[in-house]
């Protein structure tokens, strides 16, 4: 069955058009493509209650966040560049790998913030880490989508630097670092994504 990407001629409000816009338009941000600008604490509110209404199976609420913002910006761009210091100096040139190192030192500099992400396990509830982990990704999505409906850039980081990094402010047993989330504004002529969806009717398969 062929399925149509165009968009549909059902009814639609204006509200309804708007997410579906916020949907399709989402893109990772680099934090090299941020301009410096800070977000006020009443939206990175409002990014963060929007995460805690993922759904969650059980209702385990499986995520906890930590905000890094200012020096610790400085700090995580130390830290990374020394992370990677000897992996660089083995592969690339002097010249070249002394390049990476002072631009991954700058990377989070011009971030409004850094949102780390952890999964935290309900060991009263017994349910696979797969789903706890889908849990979490899900409210990392609805952080991204309410970034993008405010017109700011976010990027979620699963490197392994970024990975130790977080691990380093006292995770629970129970917990496991995700990563990072740089968000950030970003430049009125920033170029659009080309990167290409495969169509939906290759996706889908109905069965009537």
């Amino acid at each position: 069955m062929n399925i149509s990407t165009k968009p549909s001629k059902i009814k639609t409000s204006d509200w309804q058009k708007k997410i579906s816009k916020i949907i399709r338009t989402r893109r990772s941000v680099y934090a090299d493509e941020f301009v410096k600008q800070n977000i006020s604490d009443e939206l990175l509110n409002e990014i963060l209650i929007n995460a805690t209404y993922a759904p969650t199976h059980k209702m385990t609420e499986p995520w906890r966040f930590v905000v890094f913002k200012d020096n610790y910006l400085e700090q995580l761009g130390s830290f990374l560049s020394e992370y990677y210091k000897e992996f660089y100096f083995q592969k690339f040139s002097a010249d070249e790998a002394l390049e990476k190192y002072n631009r991954l030192k700058k990377y989070p500099l011009n971030s409004a913030c850094v949102i780390g992400v952890v999964m935290a396990r309900n060991h009263k509830i017994d349910l696979p880490e797969w789903e706890e982990i889908a849990a979490v990704s899900c409210a990392v999505q609805n952080i991204a989508l309410t970034c993008t409906a405010h017109n700011i850039g976010s990027y979620w980081s699963t490197s392994a630097g970024a990975i130790d990094y977080l691990k380093q402010f006292d995770l629970a047993e129970n917990e496991k670092s995700l990563g990072l989330i740089y968000v950030g504004y970003y430049p009125d002529d920033i170029e659009p994504s080309r990167k290409k969806r495969t169509s939906v009717s290759k996706k889908v398969t109905y069965f009537k």
